[in-house]
């Protein structure tokens, strides 16, 4: 197996350059979280000329809603979320220079297009991991939409948080080479 690639946030056009399909990643620095009724809020924000509650460029989202976090813990379970619920916004926000999602399961071609277009990659975290992926966040602040409870924006400070990339920035995606590799055996 291939050593990790580490990466410091913010994650720029240099950085997903070097990232492709299949690459084990160590993501360290600040990310963002946000589900779907972040999104909505943050979409329907700029359809509204407003701005965001914090600037997406160079920026990586984690499609997450954490659990509460237990005394002595700075967050409390972190896994995943499946991303397709992101599908509607994402392709605004990666328009607007966000470069990095990390979630679980299949995206749209249209986000797919949108990721090829303005240059964004999709990585993928072990969904049911939530418990070991919290303990690679050593700063968690809410920081929009606290009314949204587990699904507010929060502010992380991730120390090599683990992820793999799934889609890249030429729209090659690991649940189609995958399948094809297999299909060959």
């Amino acid at each position: 197996m291939a050593e990790a690639i580490r990466i410091e946030t913010p994650l720029t056009h240099e950085k997903l350059a070097q990232l492709k399909t299949g690459d084990n990643v160590l993501i360290s620095g600040v990310i963002y979280t946000g589900r779907d009724a972040a999104h909505k809020k943050m979409v329907e924000a700029l359809d509204r000329g407003e701005e965001l509650p914090f600037d997406v460029k160079d920026q990586v989202i984690f499609f997450v809603g954490p659990t509460p976090p237990k005394p002595g813990q700075v967050i409390g379970s972190s896994g995943p979320t499946t991303s397709y619920r992101m599908d509607a916004y994402s392709p605004t926000l990666i328009e607007r220079g966000l470069t990095g999602m990390i979630g679980k399961g299949l995206r749209s071609e249209e986000v797919i297009a949108a990721m090829k277009k303005y240059g964004a990659v999709y990585f993928g975290a072990i969904g049911g991991s939530g418990a070991l992926l919290a303990k690679r966040i050593v700063v968690a602040e809410v920081i929009a939409y606290p009314e949204l409870g587990p699904e507010a924006v929060r502010r992380l400070e991730v120390k090599d948080f683990p992820v793999m990339v799934i889609i890249d920035q030429e729209g090659n995606n690991l649940y189609e080479t995958g399948k094809a590799q297999y299909r060959m055996i």
